[in-house]
């Protein structure tokens, strides 16, 4: 009996595969995101800037794949998902995370900057409570909202045909990807008034990244395809914002958002070509096991990694220690090992290993 569980876990473990390898390729990438900041410093052009700009670019989809993840998951008609279910479990597990991480940020900062007091401690609280927290807490507060329209996405999911799933899709492209991007560009930055308000914000952008990673999960496209349209994505959100820094003086982060056509494009290589490479070659179990271990611990790595942002400097762990080619990889690295330390620790803690990871 117990072989036979074991074996139902290892085929389960086999079976979301390729989302497990995204979503540790995209919480490798947010972290990356995070450590290249620290290269933005450097003269626009020179190399350790452009290779601060090489690592943000190479991993600026990471967001986006795990919106994409999620909803390859979640939007599965096959999957069960009732409104007692998502609020009990799903969202209010989210929020708990959200609320306990964002007062510990505010603590940490209390403590680090020596103005510790009931006073600060009560304004602390309060801007946790009015949502202003840590800025890279933001995906969270999107992962609610995603979360409030799961029956509704789920339910258009069910009963959408060929055609009205592309419909869909290609609204959204045209809405919350094309038009932001040339937004800011002749003849699109004359418009003015109720125009400017049929764009997709990002927030309900993300929606979106959802039913295009259910979607892309079951349609087969050529991994030619995907390597393409990967590769002008990346090209693009190089290209156009070193372009575009040169231009300005400064870093230009138009084509570094996450619902810019370049991270979009870049987004489905990805999540095509980690498709296809799991579909072809069938990971050992070992490998899925540490894959579905990563893949768990990356909530927690999200949540956590920023800590160690603001710790390293105090240590002096900088970019600056080698050549931002090596050292922004090193330093993500350190710090991925860093934030899986503290989720291997609060995986064997009741209660928070349930609610705040």
């Amino acid at each position: 009996m117990e072989d036979r569980q074991i074996a139902m876990a290892d085929r389960q473990i086999a079976r979301d595969a390729s989302i497990d390898f995204m979503k540790v390729i995209a919480i490798i990438g947010v972290v990356t995101i995070h450590t290249c900041i620290g290269g933005y410093s450097y003269p626009i052009g020179s190399w350790n800037w452009v290779a601060s700009l090489f690592w943000g670019s190479l991993t600026r989809a990471s967001v986006p794949l795990f919106f994409m993840c999620s909803g390859a998951l979640l939007l599965d008609p096959h999957r069960e998902l009732g409104l007692k279910k998502l609020y009990t479990k799903n969202i209010l597990r989210v929020l708990t995370a959200l609320f306990f991480w964002a007062i510990l940020y505010k603590l940490f900062f209390l403590l680090t900057t020596g103005t510790f007091s009931r006073h600060t401690v009560f304004a602390a609280i309060k801007e946790v409570a009015l949502f202003k927290q840590e800025d890279h807490l933001y995906y969270v507060h999107i992962i609610l909202l995603v979360y409030v329209f799961l029956p509704i996405t789920r339910a258009f999911v069910k009963a959408a045909d060929e055609k009205l799933m592309q419909y869909a899709l290609a609204l959204w492209l045209v809405l919350g990807i094309l038009f932001p991007t040339v937004m800011v560009f002749w003849p699109f930055s004359l418009l003015v008034g109720i125009p400017l308000q049929w764009m997709l914000n990002l927030t309900y952008a993300s929606i979106g990244y959802g039913i295009l990673g259910y979607y892309l999960k079951h349609h087969s496209f050529k991994p030619t395809y995907y390597l393409i349209i990967g590769s002008v994505g990346f090209v693009l959100t190089f290209g156009a914002t070193w372009y575009g820094s040169v231009r300005q003086g400064e870093l230009y982060q138009h084509f570094l958002e996450g619902m810019s056509c370049g991270v979009a494009f870049f987004a489905v290589g990805i999540y095509g070509i980690c498709t296809k490479l799991t579909e072809k070659r069938k990971f050992s179990l070992k490998i899925c096991r540490a894959l579905s271990y990563g893949s768990k611990a990356s909530f927690c790595i999200f949540l956590v990694h920023v800590f160690f942002i603001k710790i390293f400097p105090s240590i002096g762990l900088t970019v600056t220690l080698f050549p931002c080619l090596l050292s922004i990889p090193f330093l993500a690295a350190l710090n991925l090992a860093a934030s899986l330390f503290i989720y291997w620790i609060l995986s064997y803690i009741p209660i928070l290993n349930k609610w705040v990871v």
